[in-house]
């Protein structure tokens, strides 16, 4: 797959776009590594909640450096693994990610007690979660240089709401500088984890409004052509749940995929539209097309060409509502190897090859985890 590197670069700017999902980002990690065995290196990552953390590991360190800063991440932050012979797969799972909720998770959170004490304890808003993150804040210092990132030898873009408006806000290291801050305030979850403040405002999780932020490629101006790889840890797809159990564990995929087939249905249609305002302006006669009210509407086109490659992320074997707090060796190390293998199909497979309709500026692959067949729509 040497060639690939150069492949996708004919095509425009490579993209990759992590979704949050706390302990399934291992999944992303085994993205990348399939990315940097093949020579691929994103010219920009787009992260929200794990997935900034995750972005921030990869553009805040040289690509040599990567994979050693990625694995030492997810070794620091691997939970004690109760594996026991006699216990159904389940209950270890169930007991293990009762011990995250109940003690934290090395190198990411630790209990904020006073939290406990009664929800109506007057913290502080920046204090005001069940958890600590200052375990994560130290990690993050040693693993990723952000005057390499502000330095702009790689595009980081990370995602986080605004507490007091609800609007989303992507912070960009090609229009500020990026601080630590920033990939906080991307992964703070309420109520688990407190709000960060920067430039006295506050900010959560962005996944509390768009956990796909795919959003921020599509709106980005200038717009440029490329393949944007889109890795959802959330599954959109799923059976009729059959017990409360199987309720929540639904609930949860629903909620933080986000509506992605939606915004990508949508922004689909937009571009086209680009494209065809684009086309159209092309086909005017000169002096039309000179005229500076013909030449406002026709700045609206776009002969941009964007594939955009949906990974979707396999359900593992007993998986339930607190997947995402997994942090057990086992499980990193399940979901790190599920993203490698569907990544290595994916370049393989190429699907950005496909014939695709002269007028189409938006082509969509799926790529299922679960299911080795990939699809073009």
């Amino acid at each position: 797959m040497e060639h690939l590197a150069a492949e996708l670069a004919e095509l425009g700017q490579i993209v990759l776009v992590l979704q949050g999902g706390g302990a399934l980002g291992a999944y992303q990690a085994g993205v990348y590594q399939a990315f940097h065995e093949a020579g691929i290196e994103p010219d920009w990552v787009i992260g929200t909640s794990i997935g900034a953390i995750n972005a921030s590991l990869i553009v805040g360190n040289a690509a040599e450096d990567r994979m050693t800063k990625l694995r030492e991440f997810w070794k620091r932050v691997e939970h004690a693994n109760y594996v026991s012979a006699s216990l159904a797969p389940w209950l270890d799972m169930a007991l293990r990610n009762g011990l995250a909720i109940g003690s934290g998770v090395p190198n990411f959170f630790r209990p904020n007690l006073a939290a406990f004490v009664s929800p109506h304890t007057p913290l502080g808003a920046e204090q005001a979660g069940y958890y600590s993150v200052a375990p994560l804040a130290d990690s993050l210092r040693d693993l990723v240089d952000f005057d390499r990132i502000n330095a702009g030898s790689g595009r980081l873009t990370v995602g986080a709401c605004d507490v007091a408006t609800s609007e989303m806000r992507y912070f960009d290291s090609r229009d500020e500088r990026l601080r630590l801050e920033h990939v906080l305030a991307s992964g703070a979850l309420p109520p688990a984890f407190p709000a960060v403040r920067i430039d006295g405002r506050l900010y959560w999780d962005g996944g509390v409004v768009s956990n796909t932020p795919v959003e921020a490629v599509f709106d980005d101006r200038r717009r440029r052509s490329g393949v944007v790889f889109v890795v959802h840890l959330w599954n959109p797809h799923g059976s009729e749940p059959k017990t409360i159990w199987e309720v929540m564990n639904r609930q949860k995929d629903l909620q933080y995929s986000s509506r992605a087939a939606t915004h990508v249905a949508r922004q689909r249609q937009l571009h086209q539209l680009r494209y065809v305002i684009a086309e159209l302006s092309r086909r005017l006669p000169d002096m039309t097309r000179l005229d500076p009210r013909v030449a406002e509407l026709t700045r609206h086109g776009c002969m941009t060409r964007m594939h955009v490659v949906r990974l979707l992320a396999p359900a593992l074997d007993n998986e339930d509502h607190t997947k995402d707090i997994d942090f057990s060796a086992r499980g990193i190390a399940s979901r790190w190897e599920a993203g490698y293998r569907h990544m290595r199909e994916t370049l393989e497979r190429a699907p950005w090859r496909a014939e695709v309709d002269p007028i189409e500026g938006f082509v969509l692959h799926e790529a299922d985890g679960a299911r080795p067949s990939s699809r073009v729509e």
